[in-house]
């Protein structure tokens, strides 16, 4: 626990007969683990907290038997079904089992930047109880412990998308509660949209037609909106298509199976219809022209059968 979640100390009710189990699921921005232990106590001093602090926001979720746990001047008593949010920079105090037996907690780890919330707002959360079994919590509720179930057989790409939407009912699940709603529907929203814009981008990088214009009349918004979008990201929307497209080509260049097609029609088939401003945008990427390229790869290859790890 204090490796997956954050340092902490732990004091075992019966350190003889003390049991604990865990398992850890890390579905794109926000992480999930989950845990069974038997009675115990733990805290977070200021001097863990300088040893090691991950940053985030902490949503656990009792499934099953009893757990207390104290922040920032409040304390919340959960039985099974409720929640609580804990923030990982600011000590705490806690404890399981207050009915006797074992507890089972699965924890939503939330960066901090990915928690549009203001910070003023998630400190009046802290500590404080969200009680399950109907309306939002339970559906966040249903959708953790699913998640935590199904989730290692999904793909990768599926997985991403089930910890973004978990991470997105969390947030406005929170929001819930301190009276924010509006304040976080924009910014999910905005990151919602930007995924499917994203999943476009992927199914259409073939498309040598494919253009910032093409992207905002598919999916209704403008193109100030769309600029508006990736203005936040480490690069704008054509530069992400020219990114992602030279990343294709790159891979088709090291393949051997693709050795049979040309520089240029591999560039072609990515959307790259002009070969001189093709070499010379790959060459100002990764150093060395497609020819370049494709003949280290091989020489690699070639390496690698000569003399294998």
């Amino acid at each position: 626990m204090s490796n997956a979640l954050m340092p902490s100390t732990f004091m075992p009710r019966d350190p003889d007969g003390f049991y604990a189990e865990g398992a850890v699921l890390d579905p794109g921005r926000a992480q999930l683990t989950r845990f069974i232990y038997s009675l115990l106590r733990s805290k977070r001093t200021p001097a863990l907290i300088r040893r090691g602090d991950p940053e985030q926001y902490q949503l656990g979720l009792v499934s099953r038997g009893s757990a207390w746990f104290s922040q920032n001047g409040a304390e919340a008593e959960l039985q099974a079904g409720d929640m609580a949010l804990w923030d990982t920079s600011l000590p705490y105090e806690s404890g399981s089992g207050m009915d006797g037996g074992d507890v089972e907690v699965f924890v939503l780890q939330i960066p901090k930047t990915a928690w549009p919330l203001p910070s003023r707002e998630a400190q009046r959360l802290l500590a404080r109880p969200v009680r399950g079994g109907v309306g939002f919590p339970a559906v966040l509720s249903d959708i953790l412990v699913s998640v935590a179930g199904n989730g290692p057989d999904c793909r990768p790409g599926d997985l991403t998308g089930l910890g973004d939407i978990a991470l997105e009912l969390a947030v406005s699940c929170m929001a819930q509660q301190c009276d924010q709603e509006e304040d976080v529907r924009a910014p999910v929203r905005s990151q919602a949209l930007l995924r499917q814009i994203n999943s476009f981008i992927e199914h259409r990088l073939v498309d040598p037609d494919l253009t910032p214009r093409q992207m905002a009349e598919h999916h209704h918004i403008s193109l100030r909106t769309l600029y508006t979008l990736f203005k936040e990201q480490r690069e704008g929307v054509s530069g992400s298509i020219r990114r992602r497209r030279l990343e294709r080509c790159r891979d088709d260049l090291s393949r051997p199976d693709q050795r049979d097609y040309s520089v240029e029609a591999i560039a072609a088939r990515w959307g790259f219809h002009d070969p001189s401003a093709f070499a010379r945008t790959f060459r100002n990427t990764y150093g060395a022209s497609p020819s370049q390229f494709r003949r280290q790869a091989e020489a690699a290859e070639r390496r690698e059968r000569r003399c294998p790890r």
